[in-house]
């Protein structure tokens, strides 16, 4: 008997059958964070799960406007294939697309039957293998920002914000969101059951933020790449355009994207607090933080990973553009929330909502870990308002310095791996040469009638 006829996919099949849903979509994330899918009927659920859906590996190397960048493994290959096979422990019911069910799928390499080497699950996969190692179960909580916008032809880009209402930071309701989608989306995102807690409008008109329950690390990149796949297609049925991207609009702030990380024990109890320690943190917690500064320039590689996104930085956007720590302070690079005991934690508020959720969790666990393997304290915590360059070093402004400092970190390469590295390297350096050739409205603006 095949493995496709044993009973665990028979039981999904029955179970999916009785609830009205007849296909599965099968869906993982690109190099990116993009979603890529496709739909199986359940009577071929079987044999999707016996011999996997055949994808172009180049779909790892395909840039948003549908170019094939040469990346090692793909055109030089003859654009081979990756293997998809559904993973059926994340089944969910799609709420606004009946008779729809989806889960996620395990990317492998059918030549060496090894997971595919850019595949974002399986890195953050092996980064968490490499935590417990050590003894450290890593805990992550995400807050996702985005902007919702209206069409508008007449206007480029075709997009305008849903609303332009100032003020209405931290609220609900209609005062910010006169049509409601809010709450329409925080109820379907609850029935998709991705553990989403709560949402409020956020500091700048059309921006929302909504959070998600902390969780295992693999758990939480799992629901956060879902949630930014589930928030984009809800705005489309609607005609609406839902964006992560970093900054999208001149003149308002950008979204970011925050994590919330602790570490628990084999026990479940969390290893950041020691109510003797320094600030009521342990020495883990402490080498954790003093990881990530360590390795922040090639993180923001990751954490920032557009060209867009060094335009979110600057003086008063509570964006983070210097490398520096705080208690319970927005204006540090790493934030140590009030709360101590089982809440003990660090949020990390370099990320912007563009990051790949795998990604950005992938690489700020490695550079904590390699915080806590060399075991070096952090420099004293920012006090007061922060962004004072003689006090703290800087980010990297631009992708390419970002890119640079993540290909000089041989540390943090050495935990992502050199496959993936190198992957991800050709693919961004490509974007920037991409944009350096483009010619913008700013440039036509400034230049044309007066040259």
């Amino acid at each position: 008997m095949s493995a496709s006829e044993t009973s665990p996919v028979r039981h999904h099949m029955k179970r999916l059958a009785s609830e009205g849903i007849d296909v599965v979509r099968v869906t993982y994330p690109d190099l990116i964070g993009t979603d890529r899918a496709r739909d199986v009927l359940l009577d071929h659920l079987p044999a999707a799960c016996d011999h996997g859906l055949a994808f172009c590996r180049a779909v790892y190397h395909t840039t948003p406007q549908g170019d094939v960048v040469d990346v090692s493994g793909g055109l030089d290959a003859g654009l081979p294939d990756i293997c998809v096979r559904p993973d059926l422990s994340t089944l969910t019911a799609l709420p606004w697309e009946p008779g729809v069910a989806s889960c996620l799928g395990d990317v492998t390499d059918p030549a060496t039957g090894l997971p595919a080497p850019e595949s974002p699950r399986d890195l953050l996969r092996a980064v968490v293998d490499r935590c417990a190692e050590h003894g450290l179960r890593p805990v992550v909580g995400p807050e996702l920002e985005y902007f919702l916008c209206d069409a508008d032809p007449g206007t480029p880009p075709g997009w305008r914000r849903y609303s332009d209402a100032e003020g209405v930071v931290y609220t609900a309701g209609l005062r910010a969101d006169g049509d409601n989608h809010l709450l329409r989306t925080l109820r379907l995102l609850r029935d998709l059951d991705i553990g989403v807690s709560n949402g409020n409008h956020e500091f700048d008109g059309s921006q929302f933020e909504i959070n998600l329950t902390h969780s295992d690390a693999m758990d939480a990149a799992d629901r956060s790449f879902r949630f930014k796949a589930a928030v984009k297609e809800l705005a489309r049925r609607e005609g609406r355009l839902a964006t992560f991207m970093a900054k999208p609009f001149n003149g308002v702030g950008g979204s970011g994207f925050h994590l919330h990380m602790s570490c628990v024990d084999a026990e479940g109890r969390n290893v950041f607090d020691d109510p003797s320690a320094p600030h009521g943190l342990s020495a883990t917690a402490r080498h954790a933080a003093a990881g990530i500064l360590a390795h922040a320039p090639a993180l923001t590689a990751l954490a920032n990973p557009t060209v867009n996104s060094y335009k979110r930085f600057g003086p008063d956007t509570l964006a983070p553009w210097l490398i520096d720590w705080g208690m319970d302070n927005r204006s540090a690079m790493v934030r140590v929330p009030p709360e101590r005991g089982a809440g003990s934690r660090l949020e990390l508020r370099l990320g912007d909502a563009s990051a790949n959720p795998y990604l950005l969790i992938a690489g700020t666990l490695a550079a904590a870990l390699l915080g806590v393997l060399a075991g070096e304290e952090p420099p004293a915590p920012l006090e007061g308002y922060g962004y004072d360059t003689t006090k703290s070093a800087l980010l990297p402004s631009a992708l390419p310095a970002a890119l640079d400092a993540l290909e000089a970190d041989t540390a943090l390469t050495e935990i992502l791996g050199k496959d993936f590295t190198t992957s991800y390297l050709s693919y961004k350096r490509d974007e920037v040469a991409r944009f350096h050739r483009h010619v913008t409205d700013w440039e036509f603006t400034e230049y044309a009638y007066h040259l």
